[in-house]
């Protein structure tokens, strides 16, 4: 309780809580989080069954190559080779040159996770998610068409050990710039509001 003396008339304060109104208040954060879940468990499908429609179309196209007998091959054909310019050993196939096919459904995947990406963007900036979901769909878009991009760079017919390894240090570095594209949403974010 406070005292406040002003032109010779005493008054007292008394803070009070208004029920009603810590009520409401949790009525509406329920309601906006109900609804933020609602549309994540909507973006969460359409992501799922896009990935699996896109399986599916991948493993169609690549049906005159039989694309199950590739993967197959390709797993069953790694060993450990020296990096080169280095003594550090790590996985890599016996002949990277040999799986073309399955390095074209890996490019056909990525392509078709990026064009996914752009379409949940636009989903996002549609329906106002928030800004750490789409900056993570942007970091997303960036990695997907930039594995693509290394995919029909450094693996085809004629990739050799260098290249394979080669192919993964530009994974890390797209997996870099994937992050550094969330930053750069967020910053956008921030500086548009202060």
């Amino acid at each position: 309780m406070h005292l406040k003396l002003q032109k010779e008339k005493l008054y007292v304060l008394q803070p009070r809580i208004i029920r009603v109104g810590r009520s409401k208040l949790k009525e509406n954060l329920n309601a906006q989080g109900s609804a933020y879940k609602a549309r994540e468990r909507v973006y969460s499908a359409i992501s799922a069954g896009a990935f699996f429609i896109l399986i599916g179309i991948v493993y169609v196209i690549n049906l005159p190559s039989n694309l199950w007998n590739a993967v197959v091959d390709f797993f069953s054909n790694f060993t450990f080779a020296r990096v080169p310019s280095t003594e550090i050993y790590l996985p890599a196939p016996i002949s990277p040159a040999s799986h073309a096919v399955l390095y074209g459904a890996i490019f056909q995947i990525c392509i078709g996770l990026g064009i996914l990406q752009i379409i949940m963007l636009v989903l996002r900036f549609t329906w106002q998610s928030p800004i750490g979901k789409t900056a993570e769909t942007m970091g997303n878009l960036v990695y997907w068409f930039g594995s693509a991009y290394l995919v029909t760079t450094y693996l085809n017919r004629t990739t050799t050990m260098s290249k394979w390894f080669v192919f993964w240090a530009g994974i890390l570095i797209i997996l870099g710039l994937s992050f550094i594209a969330r930053s750069f949403v967020l910053l956008a974010k921030k500086r548009m509001s202060g």
